[in-house]
């Protein structure tokens, strides 16, 4: 399969300043196959090991950190000659052996001329939890789902993908009842690669969805492993709270509907591990649409979504009749998938980090971007109906310069308004603002 962060290896495998490198992601999202498939096709060779399976490896780094004697010791343990800038070299499920990410460090200072990737699972939390962190000696990638335009890619669906990247919207126009055909199938099949490649392979909706409820339950056995005590419920709790809380026309997250009573002190830490084992995403709330809005950022109030959109059907329980052909049933969850699907899409595809605005619970724009000097407001529609009194408001209140609204419908700008459609939400930030 195809993953667009093949580009930035390549950019940090030729970069003057690189340092080693981490790469964060949730646990199945593709980070061992990516770090192999970067060594198969830009160096010479590549030395993987795994420190969740492999002891010998890890006594390696537990005297000192001298890269040099570390260096020809990999080189007895793999048979495998290390020359710098034709060898890769991968240490996956770091997080299992902590002087070799301390070790990142002194391959920085002293071994700069070799390519050094890691990556490992929940290694987010394990950060947090005391695990030394070499701050300023490697550079970091964030890695995700597969996006929608992957997924073209993975069905073959080459001339629809090439059309959203170079902004062909007459294109893109003319073909929207494909498009919406393969937006629906991403809806339930989302971005995580088993579920892609099991649907490009076989078509196969009942599998892909005992591939998802299979990462779940992996995701969930994480939470007993990794936590104890009340911290296991709380996680657990919002964990489970999160599809009916997108179910809400207002979307912000509240503790009270996890438990009676329920308050952010109470749940906060719990929101950080799911936020920190790449599980879910954040998205707080502002009290003014301002530069910079992480500055107007209201702490206990945020909304909370997956951090796949097939993994969120899948936990909500919709099947693939429900989802494909739409029912009553669907109707009040439909605008959560949507929703999810498009700050998935600007979170993966376009490197955005989203915040969101409220005056009151019947008066909210789904996302607020900052980009350059704009402050972008985004509104999402599952359909073809655009009607908005909160963006006709926010617009009338903030007179931005230009406001985002994705729908079924195709590409037309309105004044202040772009009608974009859903399939183009990945692409905006390549493709320009206005």
């Amino acid at each position: 399969m195809e993953r667009f962060i093949i580009q930035e290896l390549i950019k940090w495998k030729d970069s003057n300043r690189r340092k080693p490198l981490i790469i964060k992601g949730a646990r199945q999202v593709g980070k061992t196959w990516i770090m192999r498939e970067f060594g198969r096709q830009c160096f010479e060779n590549y030395i993987y090991i795994n420190f969740d399976n492999n002891p010998i490896a890890k006594t390696i780094f537990e005297n000192d950190f001298d890269i040099s004697r570390i260096l020809r010791a990999l080189n007895a343990l793999t048979g495998e000659k290390i020359v710098p800038g034709e060898t890769l070299l991968i240490f996956d499920e770091v997080q299992e052996a902590p002087r070799v990410l301390s070790s990142l460090k002194y391959f920085c200072e002293d071994a700069g001329e070799y390519h050094v990737v890691a990556a490992g699972s929940l290694l987010g939390t394990a950060i947090h939890s005391g695990i030394s962190f070499p701050v300023g000696k490697v550079n970091t990638l964030d890695m995700y789902p597969m996006t929608y335009r992957e997924f073209l890619l993975a069905m073959g669906e080459r001339g629809l993908c090439d059309a959203l990247t170079q902004g062909d919207y007459a294109t893109v126009n003319s073909l929207l009842s494909k498009y919406e055909e393969l937006l629906k199938s991403y809806l339930f099949v989302g971005g995580m690669p088993e579920a892609v490649q099991e649907f490009a392979d076989n078509g196969d909706y009942g599998q892909v969805r005992k591939i998802q409820k299979e990462l779940l339950e992996v995701y969930e056995s994480d939470f007993g492993k990794h936590i104890t005590g009340h911290g296991l419920s709380r996680v657990r709790g919002v964990w489970n709270a999160i599809p009916m809380q997108l179910s809400k026309e207002n979307k912000k997250f509240f503790f009270g509907k996890v438990k009676e009573g329920g308050r952010f002190a109470e749940y906060e830490t719990a929101i950080e591990w799911l936020k920190d084992s790449g599980l879910v995403y954040k998205v707080p709330r502002v009290s003014k649409p301002e530069m910079p809005l992480k500055a107007y950022e209201q702490p206990s109030a945020f909304k909370l979504f997956f951090v796949d959109v097939g993994l969120l059907a899948a936990h909500a329980g919709l099947d693939a009749v429900t989802l494909l052909n739409g029912s009553d049933i669907f109707t009040d969850f439909k605008g959560a998938l949507t929703e999810q699907y498009v700050l998935q899409q600007l979170v993966s595809d376009g490197g955005l980090d989203a915040y969101y605005y409220s005056v009151s619970d019947s008066n909210e724009i789904d996302f607020l971007l900052q980009i350059k000097n704009k402050i972008i407001p985004v509104e999402v529609k599952s359909g073809r109906s655009i009607r908005s009194q909160s963006l006709k408001s926010y617009i009338a209140r903030f007179g931005p310069d230009v406001a985002w609204r994705f729908s079924l419908l195709g590409f037309e700008k309105q004044e202040t308004i772009v009608n974009m459609p859903l399939y183009a939400a990945g692409v905006l930030v390549q493709n320009g603002v206005n």
